[in-house]
């Protein structure tokens, strides 16, 4: 059931921020769907072609799909007034599906016996893999490559679930939760991870 809860939480809520950079974006409306569609599923894509699943699994998740289609439906009829602050919304959506995603990805993983650094690995890919997918077809940089945290959060829940710390459904939720809150936080209050940069001269 928290396998489910969690597919269902980071399905609409990837679902939503993609649409939402679409429309931000101007996309039409077949636009819409696709980066809804893509964000949404990308980073389970990727996660199963690098720990052994096949990528067909994807389509046998038809009411994940249904609910992926509803999702989008609804924040296109959505009124533009109540979405002027997308970035805002986006930004919430996005750390919702963050780490739905990331923890969905590490049990995942561990239930197949990989090792921790699998288990990390597929934290982070299913947990940003989406939003990847999603920046670069809407050419933006994607959050994971920049300095603001991102990527960290979903290490962290890989890190939670291959080391044991959470096992049982409620401790599942609480470092949903808790993840959730981090990522929140980091956006808000412009969290950082150290950076350099080459000054380009001419």
């Amino acid at each position: 059931m928290t396998w489910e809860i969690l597919s269902i939480f980071g399905t609409i809520a990837f679902a939503i921020s993609g649409a939402i950079v679409a429309m931000e974006e101007e996309y039409d409306i077949l636009g819409i769907y696709i980066l809804g569609i893509v964000t949404a599923f990308g980073g389970g894509a990727i996660r199963n072609l690098l720990i052994g699943v096949p990528v067909s699994a994807l389509w046998e998740q038809g009411v994940l799909f249904q609910i992926a289609l509803l999702s989008i439906t609804l924040i296109f009829l959505f009124p533009h007034n109540l979405l002027r602050h997308w970035q805002r919304w986006g930004n919430f959506f996005d750390a919702i599906g963050l780490s739905a995603f990331a923890i969905q990805g590490a049990i995942y993983a561990k239930n197949m016996g990989h090792p921790m650094s699998a288990i990390i690995v597929a934290a982070v890919l299913t947990g940003s893999g989406g939003g990847i997918i999603r920046d670069v077809l809407a050419r933006r940089k994607p959050l994971v490559l920049q300095s603001e945290i991102y990527a960290v959060w979903a290490i962290l829940c890989g890190a939670a679930i291959g080391l044991g710390i959470a096992k049982q459904p409620i401790e599942l939720y609480l470092l949903f939760i808790f993840t959730t809150i981090l990522r929140v936080l980091s956006y808000s209050y412009k969290w950082r991870l150290p950076n350099k940069s080459i000054i380009k001269r001419g």
